[in-house]
């Protein structure tokens, strides 16, 4: 109850801006500058000043030219507006066009590319080479022994055809 009775201005510091300092090297120094601004800072006022408001009226005549401008190539384009829709359209629709083309172009290039590159990795072509090696082997193989088969039997069937003609 007794709290109640306080007033609160105690619990929260109340700062006047006079009272604002900071504490550099033991002394006191006021946030706000004593002096006025420096010489740099008047020359840069100086020198931009000028060259901001000539830019700020050049894009202001550039504004109001674009307007007129605009203003009077209104009429022509509602009168050739038949001639020139059309031809807009042509000429996006070719735009188009080409740049799909190199997209796809470039898109599959990439899409071979990268194929080729998995390809070269895997190495799937010596494991191919190997098989294949293999294969003509086993063929080699089977073509000697199915040769000297039919040999022997030739040879078999000339001793007999000759067994049996004597």
């Amino acid at each position: 109850m007794a709290d109640r009775d306080r007033p609160l201005s105690h619990h929260i510091p109340v700062h006047h801006p006079q009272q604002q300092h900071r504490y550099e090297g033991g002394t006191a120094k006021s946030l706000l500058p004593q002096n006025g601004p420096s010489t740099t800072q008047i020359l840069a006022i100086i020198t931009l000043l000028p060259i901001g408001g000539s830019l700020l009226g050049l894009a202001g005549l550039i504004l109001a030219g674009t307007l007129i401008g605009l203003a009077l190539a209104t009429p022509v384009f509602v009168i050739f507006s038949p001639i020139l829709v059309p031809a807009v359209i042509l000429f996006a629709t070719a735009i188009t066009g080409f740049l799909t083309s190199g997209a796809f172009g470039l898109t599959g290039l990439s899409s071979i590319s990268w194929l080729l590159n998995s390809f070269r990795q895997a190495r799937p072509l010596d494991y191919a080479k190997r098989r294949m090696q293999d294969a003509v082997i086993a063929v080699g193989d089977t073509t000697k022994q199915a040769g000297e088969t039919i040999k022997a039997k030739a040879q078999d069937e000339g001793r007999e055809g000759v067994g049996a003609k004597t």
